[in-house]
């Protein structure tokens, strides 16, 4: 028996059924649903600190199509320390570290805080891709006491979260202190301080600013003792609490999370459930995005690329699918994947306006609610014309300079494409990505000892050639010079030249690329096929 079809057949249809479902089974009220992502400001936003929002988004946006009012809260966390200075910047910031991020001055001088900087550039990503938020501060939600509730009821809590710490992680430290972190009124750092007291009645908590280790490096304390109010931006929860304090103070009932902060998760599911009385949110566990190395991709080791980067090659709906095809699984991330995707996103359109047949009905509900989600749910109302973005790269590159827009259409309306807006922008995008990275880089196609010798001759009759007639005759004469099907040879060309097993004609592309260029290219994949 097939197995049913929820919602537009992706996970996220599948998380939000399962989310409607568990809440009606506790009996809280379906009125308002809210998801959450948490956004950091502690260095440049790459494209894997958007996925959290994003999923986020997809899941409110699938909620909405069962008919439930949803919405997404983006929380800043605008209160954390800066750990290091972030590769690439100012190392004057380095005066500053472990002070708040929403304390430090923006060493780039447009915003009024670090913080506002890094994520003021990642609201900048999000909101190109059309993804809708009510963004939160952390800064803000500690100062206005919207948390103070929470913190209250932990700071009471401390010594049995204390120990349930130990027991999740094995981690001692919160059986010695509080789970807060004051900012010292002296120094202005917060991880030196050490809260070891609550006033339950003045609603303070008693710190000792008396230093800290960090990544290998440890930083004096300046000795101040102090107090610090609950119910204002005086310090801030530890994350193995803060998460907790969040989802019930803000009612939020699914929120994704990286493997990397699973720990911290688990503990604050316990402290959510059995010190707030809040049932923690329903989660995604994500794996991380890795550069082309295998290392993960991280703000302070410098080996990212931002959103606004990505936007350069590629439409905001490539980067969706990226974050939308799959929640689990390590995911390499380079650029050199932008022109896979955005040829996808073809592939998905065909799907959706049933120009392609997929006969497995999951995979096509699959496949047609992955383009819906890509494009937030507002598809487009009819195709566009799908043009290889490999083939849009390789006309770039043999463009003459500063003309490249005019020639690179003037060669696909030859071919006989059609250019729109759309069109139009995958064009500029393409020349970016060929002045840039250079050619579109290609899976090595395998070939037998014939279609190897096809494209030996086939090289010798396009340097003899005198027209783009000649080069697609020579095609004809390698293929059956050597016993193959002409109609076979031309798609192995076709995923040689383009990635793919089809194309503009041949013969005029191969002229128009010149004769250097197309033999470079064939001449390539016989070294690697």
């Amino acid at each position: 028996m097939p197995r049913e079809i929820i919602g537009h057949g992706t996970w996220m249809d599948k998380v939000a059924a399962e989310l409607i479902e568990r809440e009606k089974r506790l009996g809280r009220s379906l009125g308002l649903i809210r998801t959450e992502s948490g956004l950091g400001a502690s260095g440049i936003p790459h494209v894997g600190s958007m996925a959290d929002a994003v999923r986020a988004y997809g899941v409110t946006l699938a909620l909405r199509e069962f008919g439930y009012n949803s919405e997404c809260i983006a929380f800043t966390d605008d209160m954390d320390g800066l750990r290091r200075v972030p590769a690439g910047m100012p190392r004057e910031l380095d005066e500053y570290l472990l002070k708040p991020v929403s304390s430090i001055p923006d060493p780039y001088g447009c915003h009024e805080s670090f913080a506002a900087h890094m994520s003021g550039m990642l609201r900048d990503g999000l909101e190109k891709a059309g993804i809708e938020c009510r963004y939160v501060s952390g800064r803000q939600a500690y100062a206005s006491g919207l948390l103070s509730e929470q913190i209250h009821k932990i700071m009471l809590n401390a010594g049995r979260i204390g120990e349930k710490i130990e027991e999740l992680t094995g981690q001692m430290k919160f059986k010695q202190i509080l789970p807060y972190f004051a900012i010292c009124k002296n120094c202005g750092r917060i991880y030196t301080t050490q809260a070891y007291e609550y006033d339950s009645e003045k609603r303070v908590v008693r710190y000792r600013c008396i230093g800290v280790e960090v990544r290998g490096r440890y930083f004096e304390g300046c000795g101040y003792e102090g107090e610090a109010d609950i119910r204002r931006d005086d310090g801030k929860l530890a994350w193995k609490t803060e998460f907790a304090a969040r989802w019930a103070a803000l009612d939020i009932r699914f929120e994704a999370y990286g493997k990397d902060i699973a720990d911290s998760v688990k503990v604050n599911d316990w402290v959510s459930r059995e010190v707030l009385g809040f049932e923690p949110p329903i989660h995604v566990r994500y794996e991380m995005f890795l550069d082309a190395s295998g290392r993960k991709i991280s703000k302070s080791l410098g080996n990212v690329f931002t959103p606004q980067l990505w936007y350069r090659y590629g439409i905001p709906q490539s980067l969706l699918l990226l974050l939308f095809k799959r929640a689990i699984g390590t995911r390499v991330l380079m650029l050199q994947t932008i022109p896979k995707l955005m040829d996808e996103l073809d592939y998905l359109e065909d799907v959706y306006f049933d120009k392609v047949k997929v006969d497995n009905e999951l995979e096509r509900a699959k496949l047609k609610g992955l383009y819906l989600y890509s494009h937030l749910l507002k598809p487009p109302e009819k195709p566009s014309p799908h043009i290889s973005y490999s083939l849009i790269v390789e006309l770039a590159l043999v463009a003459p300079e500063g003309r490249e827009p005019e020639f690179v259409a003037a060669r696909l309306q030859k071919y006989g494409y059609e250019i729109d807006e759309r069109v139009e922008e995958k064009i500029k995008l393409a020349i970016n990505y060929a002045k840039d990275l250079g050619a579109v880089e290609k899976r090595p196609v395998e070939l037998s000892e014939e279609e190897k010798r096809a494209i030996l001759e086939l090289i010798d009759l396009i340097k003899a050639s005198r027209s783009s007639e000649e080069v697609q005759s020579a095609i004809f004469q390698a293929a059956r010079k050597t016993g193959l099907s002409p109609k076979e040879f031309f798609k192995k060309l076709y995923m040689i030249l383009l990635g793919r097993d089809s194309g503009p004609r041949l013969g005029p592309f191969l002229w128009d690329l010149g004769k250097d260029r197309a033999i470079e290219i064939l001449s390539s994949s016989l070294q690697r096929g």
